[in-house]
């Protein structure tokens, strides 16, 4: 294989979080993400227990909650990501609730996150932000409160909303997080030169349901 693709294909969180998903297809990414070495696959929930025996532990599980809008409660964000880890997650990607930034309610984002951290112990948490929606002071608040929180990422998109992952935002992120706190990527991160680009930037894990058309445009 490539060893630039290679490269890049380590930091990738294999993703498929379509509606529509169907176990053929959650079995088809879980298979490429074993054969290229991906960082995990990023799945729904409702396959996670399914997946977690498919792959016997050859591929992190990663999922999400809260997902996409983050607007749930925090008990109901809590009992996902326990359910999640009881049917085997590896990594939690949770959504923020947006709403509560728009009000200034930082510190009850910040107990959220802790609160759902504590339920992942040592397993990998990402915090997904939606940076479409933030300004840049929101932005910069929002880096430090997720370093805080003791989250393991923060992480700039669904890719479900107005806008995904952009250049600017990551390295305003790696400019100002501190820590161990890392950055993921995702949303729109549509071929290999951007997915490096954003690695360069800062970024350690890049999301996206793109990683086969890469494979196959290098290999055509």
């Amino acid at each position: 294989m490539n060893y630039e693709l290679e490269n890049v294909l380590h930091h990738v969180d294999h993703t498929l979080l379509r509606q529509t998903a169907t176990w053929q297809e959650v079995q088809k990414i879980c298979e490429e993400g074993i054969a290229y070495q991906t960082a995990s696959v990023c799945i729904p929930p409702s396959y996670v227990k399914k997946a977690k025996e498919f792959v016997q532990g050859n591929i992190p599980v990663c999922t999400v909650i809260g997902f996409p809008t983050g607007y749930q409660t925090t008990a109901a964000k809590v009992f996902e990501a326990k359910d999640a880890i009881e049917n085997g997650a590896d990594e939690i990607d949770m959504v923020i609730h947006q709403g509560l930034v728009k009000d200034g309610r930082y510190k009850e984002i910040e107990d959220e996150i802790k609160a759902i951290k504590a339920e992942c112990g040592n397993r990998i948490l990402k915090v997904i932000v939606e940076t479409c929606m933030l300004t840049q002071e929101e932005k910069i608040l929002l880096c430090k409160l997720v370093g805080d929180s003791g989250a393991d990422f923060i992480k700039t998109s669904t890719g479900f909303a107005s806008g995904g992952a952009t250049l600017e935002d990551v390295r305003l992120f790696h400019i100002h997080k501190k820590g161990q706190l890392q950055i993921k990527a995702s949303g729109g991160i549509r071929s290999l030169e951007s997915a490096k680009a954003f690695l360069e930037a800062g970024a350690e894990r890049l999301g996206t349901s793109s990683m086969m058309e890469w494979i196959q445009k290098i290999n055509a």
